[in-house]
């Protein structure tokens, strides 16, 4: 089961059913869609694979997934998942823009590295950071991930694959 986290300023907490308009506001910003790599979907897509984390991955363990609240405000969304990119799990998390320029994105990932090394036992984590997103390679740059290898997607965009360890400083 998918625990609550916390950080110096942010909760991690399981989806609720009454998370669903929040999670759905957030992939349906073309900025933070931009950002992320993906597609602007039509929300019906969005509520349904809202529901699918309640429904099946949260009751199949499949893997953690949080929204994040900065003093009750839902602020974004976290997870930590094997990766098919490489044997091991990767970090996704995404801030709504109203939180951008805060050391949100810093804060979240030192959460996810701590959660991934205490509870789920892992030595590495990867990311997956599409090549046009300067401030989270920045980001992952300041952190201490390396680059491992640029990943061409179908559509010709490049997304860079960088793992840090889960042991050493970040």
């Amino acid at each position: 089961m998918t625990p609550s986290l916390r950080t110096a300023h942010l909760e991690f907490i399981p989806y609720r059913a009454e998370d669903e308009d929040g999670f759905v506001s957030l992939l349906r910003n073309a900025d933070v869609c931009g950002w992320m790599g993906q597609d602007l979907v039509p929300e019906p897509q969005i509520r349904a694979l809202f529901r699918a984390i309640l429904t099946d991955v949260y009751p199949r363990q499949l893997f953690d997934v949080w929204g994040l609240w900065l003093d009750g405000t839902y602020a974004g969304h976290a997870e930590v998942k094997r990766t098919g990119n490489v044997d091991g799990h990767e970090l996704v998390t995404a801030l709504a823009p109203e939180f951008w320029g805060r050391g949100l994105g810093t804060e979240v990932i030192h959460g996810l590295i701590r959660y991934a090394a205490d509870e789920l036992g892992l030595k590495e984590v990867y990311g997956m950071v599409g090549a046009e997103n300067s401030p989270s390679l920045a980001l992952c740059r300041r952190l201490g991930f390396r680059h491992l290898r640029d990943v061409v997607g179908d559509d010709g965009s490049v997304a860079l694959l960088v793992a840090i360890s889960t042991t050493g400083p970040a």
